[in-house]
């Protein structure tokens, strides 16, 4: 059964990220931007994950705790605006963890072992049978996060469809177990960004591998980040032809540079010969310069004031547990859990 929201509505937006790191360019490629722009005509609320960032970290609690300020830095710095845009705290919510154990009695260990997403995952990180249960279950706990704020429209990488597909098999199962249409299914939002590689163009962009560029990098990091960069392994001589194709230095530029016409140009000029790499990589760099310096300027101002970011996290908290409440009172009263309210 599926409750489908009327079209004319604003969509409810779910997003959010784990708290492991600070947020790097792939995530203002993919997500961040984009975020900017849907505050200003749908219902948008942005989790941040501190729970789901222990799921493969419960042994170093501290690199998810000491990051959550950092991401509601990242996220105000970039321009989303807290008074248009919930951001939350996950751990906070207590509702979460609770329609999460409702949910996992509704879904079996092979069918989570058979998402896609988790099974490349858990092959990426090496945990064989030294599995937490926490990361199996995510898929459920994401679910929990999503159908918690009746989200009808979720931004995700194609890498996360198999999730969005595991959250509308257990919305399915609670509107079948109620006769009724309880929940909502979502669907995604996918970018229209290229999904960004990481500076050395072998690995997918990731915090714990440190192949990124951080929204914060200083002046110096983003310069030895791209001097770094992968380029044409082929274009040994500055009037050799160039291949822009799996080229990184390209991709950025691709992801970033303002000038359309100049860019093809470039491309152009690369492609047949007579441009050097170091040419290409000063011009990248410049625009990253350019782009980055406001953001880390704000981010830095930002957490001079931390009180004022806890506040942020505080209220959009408060005003999230009364939105999730009502969706876990709907789901206890289909297994028969509502006999008493404790006030």
């Amino acid at each position: 059964m599926t409750n489908k929201q009327p079209t004319e509505q604003p969509e409810i937006i779910l997003t959010g990220d784990r708290a492991t790191g600070s947020l790097h360019l792939g995530h203002y490629a993919g997500s961040l931007k984009q975020r900017v722009n849907l505050q200003e005509i749908h219902e948008q609320t942005i989790l941040v994950a501190d729970m789901q960032g222990l799921t493969d970290n419960a042994n170093n609690p501290s690199k998810v705790s000491s990051n959550i300020l950092n991401v509601v830095a990242d996220y105000l710095a970039v321009g989303i605006d807290p008074i248009k845009t919930t951001i939350c705290l996950q751990s906070q919510l207590p509702v979460l963890a609770e329609l999460t154990m409702y949910y996992s009695n509704l879904v079996s260990i092979s069918r989570l072992e058979r998402n896609p997403t988790v099974k490349s995952e858990i092959q990426s990180k090496g945990f064989q049978r030294s599995l937490p249960a926490g990361f199996l279950t995510y898929p459920i706990s994401q679910a929990a996060d999503i159908t918690a704020f009746n989200a009808t429209l979720v931004p995700v990488g194609d890498d996360q469809l198999p999730m969005l597909e595991q959250t509308n098999e257990i919305v399915r199962k609670i509107n079948t177990l109620a006769g009724k249409s309880v929940l909502y299914e979502c669907r995604p939002l996918l970018s229209h960004a290229s999904r960004l590689p990481s500076t050395d163009g072998k690995n997918k962009m990731s915090k714990t591998l440190g192949n990124t560029i951080n929204l914060s990098a200083s002046e110096k990091e983003i310069r030895a980040a791209v001097k770094s960069m992968y380029t044409d392994p082929s274009h040994l001589q500055i009037e050799d032809p160039g291949n822009i194709e799996g080229n990184v230095v390209f991709t950025y530029l691709d992801a970033f540079y303002p000038d359309a016409s100049y860019l093809a140009d470039l491309k152009k000029h690369y492609q047949r010969g007579g441009l050097g790499d170091g040419a290409i990589k000063k011009i990248l760099e410049e625009c990253l310069q350019e782009m980055l310096r406001p953001i880390r300027e704000k981010r830095e101002e930002y957490l001079r004031d931390k009180a004022q970011l806890i506040e942020i996290l505080s209220q959009g908290t408060k005003a999230s547990r009364v939105k999730t409440e009502k969706v876990l009172f709907d789901v206890k009263d289909i297994f028969g859990l509502n006999i008493f309210k404790i006030e």
